[in-house]
């Protein structure tokens, strides 16, 4: 954890220097002390924001959260520009294909560059705002070569990375509660990081009164993910389950004689608990395969290993697809299956991008989903 985080302050603190330092080379004399003030707070907003709602969660530690969480957005679009021109920049000094007009008068260039970069962010972080509060359902029909009993297809509301917290609070959770059930679902699950780091805002603002809403006719199901870990992932469980979300951890559960549905421990357990979790083969190796086999794990590593234990269907979450542009195109280099669906011999993959997002309340790569599976058991064709 030390050295996670460690590297994660230094590369926020480099960014924040490199933007002061290139703001400074703008900014009028008798503004500079105010405008390194500005950013300086802008940057500790977060960090003191987070740190204060574990001591007293209050309309201080909301305001500095919201604050912090719109900057980080905000920092990631301003230096992604700056990179832009200074690449521009070094080119120009060897090639000097930019107009003389523009660099005969080279302080009003630079006001009016920084001025452009200034109203793209402001028009960019708006947008992505606008696009996070617009949650979409996506719908799939799914066929499986197996029996289930009795039962001929299941209906499946699923959602991932809710992060519940400051930013994805009470209205945030009767939303998706209302979305969910109007799916009329036999199952609900939850594929992880249904938790942000801080269980107290969640508490305080009683955000359980939704997740206690949830209808479906089998139950609602989650898993850990890695925020659960960074937070606390046993009071988290506790809390979850207080409002009738059964965590399912490292195990699998016959539900109606049908089906399994097997929930994984996520991988952060190693990094935050020092423990280890059950390997897929060792989760399952008890139950009837011939029945179909639902499994969800947080983070889509490995895929193989569902299909090498033949599961049907498995679902994900914990990408984001990147959640801000560019950062989908290093999250599709990272996982073999970033965002969507995609079947591999017999077994069907969901990851999502997430009902909710972590940091700021911006979406510029995707639309926050909820997804609506109808399963249809359909048998083996050999035997039809």
């Amino acid at each position: 954890m030390i050295i996670f985080f460690s590297i994660v302050f230094s590369i926020y603190g480099t960014i924040n220097y490199y933007i002061i330092r290139r703001g400074l080379t703008v900014i009028p004399n008798e503004y500079k002390s105010l405008y390194l003030i500005i950013i300086i707070f802008l940057a500790a907003s977060y960090i003191a924001g987070r740190l204060l709602e574990n001591i007293w969660v209050s309309p201080l530690s909301v305001a500095l959260v919201y604050i912090g969480s719109f900057w980080l957005a905000i920092m990631i679009y301003i230096f992604l520009q700056l990179l832009i021109v200074d690449f521009v920049l070094l080119i120009e000094k060897f090639f000097h294909f930019i107009p003389s007009f523009l660099t005969k008068d080279i302080v009003s260039t630079k006001k009016i560059v920084a001025l452009s970069i200034v109203i793209l962010t402001i028009i960019i972080v708006a947008a992505g705002y606008i696009n996070t509060n617009m949650i979409i359902i996506k719908k799939y029909n799914i066929n499986v070569k197996k029996n289930a009993g009795e039962l001929k297809s299941l209906n499946i509301a699923m959602a991932s990375d809710l992060h519940l917290g400051t930013i994805n609070s009470y209205g945030f959770m009767y939303e998706v509660a209302e979305k969910i059930n109007s799916l009329n679902p036999d199952i609900i699950l939850f594929a992880g990081d249904i938790i942000d780091e801080d269980l107290a805002p969640v508490i305080k603002y009683d955000v359980g009164e939704h997740l206690n809403k949830l209808k479906s006719k089998y139950g609602v199901y989650g898993i850990t993910g890695n925020h659960e870990y960074i937070g606390g992932v046993e009071p988290a469980v506790k809390y979850l389950e207080k409002y009738n979300i059964k965590i399912i951890r490292d195990d699998a559960i016959k539900i109606d004689n049908a089906f399994y549905l097997v929930g994984r421990e996520d991988l952060s357990i190693k990094q935050f608990a020092g423990k280890r979790r059950k390997e897929l083969s060792e989760i399952i190796k008890d139950i009837d395969k011939s029945l179909p086999i639902i499994l969800m794990d947080h983070q889509p590593y490995k895929l193989e290993e569902a299909q090498k234990n033949k599961i049907d269907l498995q679902l994900s979450g914990h990408t984001h697809n990147g959640q801000l542009w560019p950062f989908n195109y290093i999250v599709e280099k990272i996982y073999e299956l970033a965002w969507g669906y995609r079947v591999i011999d017999n077994t069907h993959y969901y990851v999502s991008c997430g009902v909710g997002g972590w940091g700021p309340p911006i979406r510029t790569g995707s639309r926050p989903e909820i997804i609506n599976i109808k399963l249809n058991f359909i048998g083996d064709e050999k035997s039809n």
